[in-house]
């Protein structure tokens, strides 16, 4: 079992930046890939951002490219979302989830958080 806790969200304006925090307990966190989705009201849980535990491999979707980024600090287990240049289109409910392989389909992640809301006011 993996357990998950996001930290970070808020209420940001346009243009803005936040940083999230996913920590991690549990099994051994350096087999897992770590991925960020974000479900906003009515709309289905989309992909943001992914990284691989062992290495640097990353992933990110279209629509946050050269404005977020993913990192990790094994050392406290904790993986990170930086978010720059924040848009009203970005607030969700942000997920942390974690799962044997690095992918952008949540149904590849065995674990997740609880969630933490991000709002962008404009």
């Amino acid at each position: 079992q993996v357990q998950l806790v996001e930290s970070g969200g808020g209420l940001v304006q346009a243009g803005g930046s936040l940083r999230l925090s996913c920590a991690a307990s549990g099994r051994t966190f350096s087999m897992y890939a770590m991925g960020w989705f974000r479900q906003a009201p009515g709309k289905e849980r989309e992909f943001v951002a992914a990284i691989r535990w062992s290495g640097w491999t990353t992933y990110y979707a279209d629509s946050v490219k050269g404005r977020f980024t993913i990192s990790r600090d094994s050392a406290k287990n904790t993986v990170y979302l930086q978010m720059n240049s924040l848009r009203p289109e970005d607030a969700a409910v942000y997920y942390c989830a974690a799962g044997r392989l690095i992918s952008r389909y949540p149904n590849e992640y065995d674990y997740w958080g609880q969630g933490t809301q991000v709002t962008v006011s404009s």
